[in-house]
């Protein structure tokens, strides 16, 4: 233990008498020298145009500029003027139409249900089924995207698949005929396989004029050739005439007026397109520029990992795709869809 030192307090130093404590413990202890740095009372002129410039005393504040909304920039250009000298624009852009663009009439045709479960698809009017429970969570899937998208492309879906026999038709009209028993949807099924059309046979129906020749002929309207059919909301566009510049017809200023028309003001209706495989014609590469999701159909040990990466680069410029397994015999979980209610049997709600 250190011994204790006896220390001598300082001189008092004259201070007033309303000298704070804090004042005086100072004084007494030689603390002035801890005073933080004065403050000037201005900054230099050449400083002070650094930061903002020099306003007179008696200048008075602008006035607020009043709060633009996003739509009142549209059409202008950012370096025209200041801000303050832009003249506000009145004019609102034009809104999406509250009734579509075109509607679809004309006699249904008749598609035999039992032509549709010969051919492994689903029944409008079976009742549950393994396939039409796969099929319910895909077009969820599609319709929580087009949700939150918002967009008329967002309703446009395509269907594609890699190469030949992986069953992208199989899942288009399945996708199709799920989504027509939405309530208030109406679904339109677009044959864009030019090169081997095969919707209409499936539905067993007579193809006639269609797609490609709107997009050949400016003079033809669409709503013309969309066939009906008496599977409620479902309505079929044919491939139309093979003209053997189907990709250039799709690459022109046509299609999108077409599709928009197609879309315009109908936010209940959804275009889905049966495009041929990606890697075996072009087509589908440019049918992504128009539509807000893409799925592609991959088959179980069948499609191979770099024909997945291919399609998925060629198919880039859409900017939502999903792929689809197909043809699956084996489930890790043991799901079962369809055998809760029984096969065949109509389900009932609990």
């Amino acid at each position: 233990m250190n011994k204790p030192t006896k220390i001598s307090p300082p001189e008092k130093q004259a201070k007033p008498d309303r000298a704070s404590l804090l004042e005086r413990a100072s004084g007494a202890f030689g603390l002035d020298n801890l005073r933080p740095a004065g403050v000037p009372k201005g900054l230099d002129s050449g400083k002070a145009k650094k930061f903002a410039p020099k306003r007179a005393a008696s200048e008075a504040p602008p006035e607020p500029t009043p709060r633009r909304r996003a739509s009142d920039y549209i059409g202008e250009k950012a370096d025209l003027a200041p801000a303050a000298a832009q003249t506000p624009v009145t004019s609102s852009p034009a809104s999406e139409p509250e009734v579509p663009s075109v509607r679809f009439s004309g006699e249904k045709r008749e598609v035999v249900r039992s032509f549709l479960s010969e051919q492994g698809l689903i029944d409008p009017d079976g009742g549950a089924s393994t396939l039409l429970e796969e099929f319910r969570i895909v077009k969820r899937q599609v319709l929580a995207a087009a949700k939150a998208e918002a967009s008329a492309t967002a309703r446009r879906v395509l269907i594609c698949s890699p190469h030949p026999n992986e069953g992208k038709t199989f899942c288009a009209l399945n996708l199709a005929i799920a989504m027509a028993a939405e309530r208030d949807t109406e679904v339109l099924l677009i044959d864009a396989d030019f090169g081997k059309p095969s919707i209409m046979s499936k539905l067993g129906l007579d193809a006639g004029k269609g797609f490609m020749d709107v997009l050949a002929d400016p003079s033809e309207h669409v709503e013309d050739f969309v066939v009906g059919t008496d599977i409620p909301g479902l309505w079929v566009l044919p491939a139309g005439e093979r003209t053997g510049r189907d990709s250039e017809y799709l690459a022109s200023e046509r299609t999108w007026e077409v599709l928009n028309r197609l879309t315009r003001g109908a936010p209940n209706r959804f275009v889905i397109f049966d495009s041929p495989p990606a890697l075996a014609a072009t087509p589908a590469a440019e049918l992504a520029k128009h539509v807000g999701q893409a799925l592609l159909v991959a088959r179980s040990d069948q499609t191979g990992r770099a024909a997945l990466e291919d399609a998925v680069d060629l198919l880039s410029a859409c900017p939502d795709i999903k792929l689809l397994l197909n043809d699956t015999t084996f489930s890790p979980s043991g799901r079962r869809f369809g055998s809760y209610y029984g096969y065949g049997e109509t389900s009932r709600d609990q």
